[in-house]
């Protein structure tokens, strides 16, 4: 056992079991105590009667469970969470958009900001733990953390960017169908694929779908919101998850386990703002999850049953409003985070099987515990899956029925995709730097705590898992696919170094009983670690964050001042669609090869960007087939006749390149499994094909824009 720490109140718990290590007292604890749904750790006090870590009321007695008081402070302290990040970075961008910056690419002074930004909120988060470790500033800790944690984040990301409209990668890459995406949730709230008229949406809508609302209340275009609503809604996912982290912990904890999978998640995740947000918030609610299946019973002793008076349902149902929403925001997490649950259920249902025998007891007695304890987990796990299906059937109904109700679907491969790094499992472990260090801690943390500590098999159980969904990705390969399990890396990453802060605590508790009282040089060692990774986090993004300067924006513009490329036509391209249509925006189909124009402005497209994110009922490979039959067509009539028996909407308006041998569509098709996955090709239309009065034709600069009247 840990010797005590008297500078240390000791923690509370509500119903919910602290480790092996811990003490048994069973009061919920203020602002920066235990949440009434999740397991507190191992580190908490001894005392059985006690206050809680901020002061407050007596214990409650053992078994009692948390209050609706205890469940309204919950809920209070992540709304604070969300009101206090979300406030914190749009005024942190604001303050930043108020400057004319050099750009990145040319200049340190927007690095050497984030350095220094960087510095200032670990500071106050040190300052909030320790307020917390002297038992001071009850309220004033969680807004602290909250607020320190958002403007890490912001500054992070939105110095580097400063200067700059587009977020990371720009309009480059897979950012020009995210971006997209965003533009056609701007122009409706109305669930609608990103590229294709009258299709229901195959890639989740919810982040897409609630930045729209984002930009709307901004008065922005899609695309220039992107940057603010990437960068904001990052943020207070960090917020909520430092607090989610508080109330297990304890904010001394809390703060440094924060720190670290917010660290580690924008070095990894940043680029896919939506799969930041679930790793963010993910790590933490793993561990609520993992208290859910279970029961309300401590790691040591197993699973409990029956399934009724044993279970915390405010966990089950957080862990499936989290699990939902995961599903309304990105497939690919949901999947892990369902097997995790899968393989913690069948854990449990082993462990309680097993645990049941005992020679003392009859038969009976013993299937009957053993009949208990699996049907509880199996309803907890039911119970969990039932509440995230329901949140999900709001963005994914409208595609499943429509699968359902045989529309047709064919060309999407979005599981096509395999590079080196997915070829091989990630072992981040092994890295000679910090990230290194702290997931080899964390490891080896795992393998000795997680028969003994919630969070441990927690962490534990979703590190297996990720390695088995890597494994069955491989093995996919075989039979023409992937899983795409090169892009679990962050949640890998993120997790080991969550458990790589239990294991520096353990080694500092081990420190202190050997060298005496050597805290403050723990503490300063820990401190300076987390500046030193923070401040690689822009070196590590200088091609995503170079990309943003040099990428033409919406506004025909590049942020580092170099003329524009040849999208600064776009804004005079779409004048004349409007013009020579009569038409809105979105009551027009083009076909073009530009698809940063359909990022910018909510057209709808007639073809994707490649069939990896092509919507399977769209008809990705048909609809190329028909582009070139169209191609072929050697006067007006043909081309007009095709257009009109097109089973799908065809395209009113075309958006060429002008090439010596006529206009062009430069396009693409799949070639997995080689590497680069895609192979482009040029379709070229006869100028002449054009020459009707029923196209009207113009020239600007590399483009010949054609309109069917």
């Amino acid at each position: 056992m840990n010797r005590p720490d008297p500078s240390r109140r000791p923690s509370a718990s509500s119903g919910t079991p602290q480790g092996a290590e811990g003490g048994t007292s069973t009061a919920p604890q203020g602002a920066g105590g235990e949440s009434p749904t999740a397991p507190q750790g191992a580190e908490g006090g001894t005392s059985t009667a006690t206050q809680g870590a901020e002061g407050g009321t007596p214990t409650a007695p053992k078994g009692t469970g948390g209050g609706a008081s205890d469940y309204g402070r919950a809920a209070l302290s992540l709304v604070i969470a969300v009101v206090v990040g979300g406030a914190v970075s749009m005024a942190g961008l604001a303050a930043i958009g108020t400057v004319e910056w050099p750009a990145f690419n040319s200049s340190n002074v927007t690095r050497s900001l984030t350095t220094a930004g960087q510095v200032l909120a670990i500071a106050i988060l040190v300052v909030a733990a320790l307020l917390y470790r002297y038992g001071k500033g009850r309220l004033l800790v969680p807004v602290l953390s909250a607020a320190a944690m958002s403007g890490f984040v912001t500054v992070t990301i939105g110095m580097p960017l400063g200067a700059t409209r587009l977020y990371l990668f720009g309009l480059s890459v897979d950012q020009e169908f995210r971006t997209e995406y965003l533009t056609r949730m701007t122009s409706s709230p109305h669930l609608a694929d990103m590229t294709y008229t009258e299709l229901p949406p195959y890639y989740p809508a919810g982040w897409f779908w609630w930045g729209g609302r984002f930009a709307n209340l901004l008065g922005q275009p899609g695309w220039e919101a992107y940057k603010t609503w990437a960068i904001v809604s990052m943020a207070v996912a960090a917020a909520v998850g430092v607090i989610l982290f508080i109330r297990m912990f304890g904010a001394d904890r809390g703060v440094a386990l924060g720190l670290a999978v917010t660290t580690v998640t924008l070095l990894y995740a940043s680029p896919e703002p939506y799969a930041a947000i679930l790793v963010l918030i993910g790590v933490p609610m793993l561990i609520t999850l993992t208290y859910a299946l279970r029961g309300r019973t401590r790691a040591a002793d197993g699973p409990v049953g029956p399934l009724f008076g044993t279970t915390s349902w405010p966990a089950v149902a957080a862990s499936g409003v989290f699990l939902g929403i995961s599903a309304a925001t990105y497939t690919l997490y949901t999947g892990l985070f369902a097997l995790t649950a899968v393989l913690l259920a069948g854990y449990f249902a082993v462990q309680g099987w097993l645990g049941a025998s005992n020679k003392a007891t009859s038969s009976a007695a013993i299937r009957s515990r053993r009949r208990g304890v699996v049907v509880a987990v199996t309803g907890r796990l039911v119970a969990v899956a039932v509440i995230s299906g329901l949140i999900a059937l709001l963005v994914w109904a409208p595609y499943l029925w429509a699968r359902l109700t045989n529309t047709p679907a064919s060309g999407g491969t979005a599981e096509h995709y395999l590079p080196e790094r997915g070829s091989v499992l990630p072992l981040p472990m092994f890295g000679l730097n910090l990230v290194g260090a702290i997931t080899m801690i964390g490891l080896l943390w795992i393998l000795l705590r997680f028969r003994t500590r919630t969070v441990a098999l927690a962490m534990g159980v979703t590190v297996l898992t990720v390695y088995v969904f890597c494994l069955l990705s491989m093995l996919m390969t075989a039979l023409g696919t992937t899983l795409l399990s090169f892009r679990l890396e962050p949640i890998l990453v993120a997790t080991l170094s969550a458990a790589g802060v239990f294991g520096v605590v353990d080694l500092a508790h081990w420190a202190v009983r050997r060298f005496g009282d050597v805290r403050v040089v723990v503490g300063a060692l820990a401190v300076l670690s987390a500046i030193a990774m923070a401040q690689s986090i822009p070196g590590h993004l200088a091609t995503e964050i170079t990309t943003a300067y040099t990428d033409t924006d919406g506004y025909g513009e590049r942020a580092d001042a170099r003329p524009a490329g040849a999208e600064s036509y776009f804004a005079e391209l779409d004048k004349l669609i409007g013009e020579q249509t009569g038409r809105p925006r979105t009551d027009n189909v083009v076909l073009t090869a530009d698809f940063g124009f359909l990022s910018i402005y909510p057209y709808w497209g007639f073809q994707g960007l490649t069939s990896h994110y092509a919507n399977p009922l769209a008809e990705f490979d048909k609809r190329a087939t028909a582009i070139a039959r169209w191609a072929e067509s050697e006067n007006a009539d043909q081309l007009v006749d095709a257009l009109d028996r097109s089973p799908w909407t065809p395209p009113n308006v075309f958006l060429f390149r002008y090439s010596a041998d006529g206009y062009t569509l430069r396009l693409a098709e799949d070639v997995y499994p080689n590497d680069p996955n895609v192979k482009r090709y040029t379709v070229t239309f006869d100028p002449a094909v054009f020459d009707d009065p029923r196209f009207e034709v113009t020239e600007r600069g590399p483009f010949v824009l054609v309109v069917r009247k």
